[in-house]
């Protein structure tokens, strides 16, 4: 199976890529992204990227359902890459690398830059997203199915406390800047470049750990040959996949509540800051909070899994979060009620995203894991795509950000009733009978 070695390098790509989850995604990017924008708008109050009348508090969620757009497209394709030339440590390394290139990169943004903004966070995430595709598709390889609730749970618990680290190192930079000569919008430049700094670094532990399994299949000569055959192997996947009901039961109910969670996450950092107005200095001490909340939320989640099993575990935190969104639209109106949401989220969403993980893993046939694992991706950390132009287009209409959260609870409600219908014990008979499907004759470049 792995050696310890090996599940810790696993273990700290985790910790290297939170950063990115945290200080861009989660506090920073959005934020800025925001003022950005409205410092480019008209007089009317509107910017118009592309010719499209947009509101500047808009921008940013749709920035986030647009790059998760571009996932759907992506990230299948990059599983399926992984998997057809068993080179999952070269995927990997591309992958983060270009996504913390672009993250570093966004140091250089101010002024009305805006539209540079996100195109520098499509790439960033695209690349984030298109990473982890390879990073979970591991789970199944270095773990047994009665270690992989445990080992996932343990990854993202390593990654709260990594994220947490660097956002309080970003932090002690922000509060002390008046201190040492630099502007506000200097210390959140830094801070995000100092993401990608981070994953960057942190990323070359988990490469040398790590190691490719099985034999490796020659891949085609050229870039379009390439995608042709990674198309081909993703269609044959998807094919393939309707044979394991369960795991793509499972997978609706995934891609639906945690698009949702996604999208709060991403969100809540701007509904603090436009609506509440909370300043950045407490929003950041309240996001830290929630990566150390969380490191043993993530952590007790697996003793309640295994008390009670996984997928009840599941179902619980989904009730959860939909009583947050509800205690949002009632009554979170000043800082310390934002404080008390953040601190229930970060009880819930480790475990729900952690257990979601060895849950999906249970149920993915062996030697496909990346191509499968890059369709589960589409909606995973950091990741979400219509959650975030359905609050978009309630904050256009409505003007309310609390309608625009409370809207998101539908996708909650969804999850959670397809969640309720997976059987388990099913799912993981049907993957122990699996026998590899032939790939087509005419699988050609």
């Amino acid at each position: 199976m792995s050696s310890d070695r090996e599940k810790r390098g696993w273990y700290l790509y985790d910790w290297a890529n939170s950063a990115f989850a945290t200080t861009v995604i989660a506090l920073f990017l959005g934020p800025y992204l925001t003022v950005l924008a409205k410092a480019a708008a008209d007089p009317s109050g509107y910017i118009h990227p592309l010719g499209i009348r947009i509101d500047p508090r808009s921008f940013w969620s749709y920035m986030v359902g647009l790059s998760v757009a571009a996932q759907v497209v992506v990230l299948p394709v990059a599983g399926a890459i992984a998997d057809y030339g068993r080179r999952k440590k070269e995927a990997l390394a591309a992958t983060a690398y270009l996504g913390a290139t672009a993250t570093m990169a966004m140091f250089f943004l101010q002024g009305r830059d805006y539209l540079s903004g996100g195109l520098l966070f499509l790439i960033a995430n695209v690349t984030f997203g298109a990473s982890v595709v390879v990073y979970n598709s591991f789970l199944p390889e270095i773990a047994t199915p009665e270690e992989r609730d445990a080992v996932s749970s343990k990854g993202w618990a390593i990654g709260y406390l990594g994220g947490g680290l660097l956002l309080a190192l970003n932090l002690l930079l922000y509060l002390g800047a008046p201190k040492i000569g630099i502007g506000e919008g200097l210390a959140v430049r830094i801070s995000l470049c100092s993401a990608g700094v981070w994953w960057a670094i942190f990323t070359v532990p988990t490469l040398l750990a790590l190691r490719n399994r099985g034999e490796r299949r020659p891949l085609p000569p050229t870039t379009l040959s390439m995608v042709k055959t990674a198309v081909r192997q993703l269609t044959h996947t998807l094919a393939d996949m309707r044979r394991y009901p369960v795991t793509l039961t499972f997978l609706i109910a995934y891609l639906l509540y945690n698009d949702a969670i996604q999208a709060v996450l991403a969100l809540a950092t701007q509904f603090g800051s436009d609506e509440l107005k909370i300043p950045v200095s407490q929003l950041t001490l309240a996001i830290l909070m929630v990566q150390f909340v969380g490191f043993f939320g993530a952590i007790g989640f697996n003793w309640i899994a295994a008390a009670i099993s996984a997928k009840r575990a599941v179902v619980l935190s989904l009730v959860i979060w939909t009583s947050v969104l509800v205690y949002i639209y009632l009554a979170v109106k000043t800082t310390r009620d934002f404080f008390i949401v953040a601190a229930i989220v970060a009880i819930v969403m480790g475990g729900s995203q952690a257990l979601s993980r060895s849950i999906y893993a249970q149920l993915v046939p062996k030697g496909r894991e990346a191509a499968y694992f890059g369709i589960y991706e589409i909606s995973d950390k950091g990741t979400s795509w219509l959650c975030p132009i359905l609050f978009g287009l309630a904050l256009q209409f409505t003007g309310s950000y609390r309608v625009a959260m409370l809207s998101l609870i539908v996708f909650f409600g969804a999850g959670l009733l397809v969640l309720l219908r997976v059987d388990m014990a099913k799912g993981q008979r049907d993957v122990a009978e699996w026998v590899e499907a032939p790939i087509p004759s005419d699988f050609t470049y």
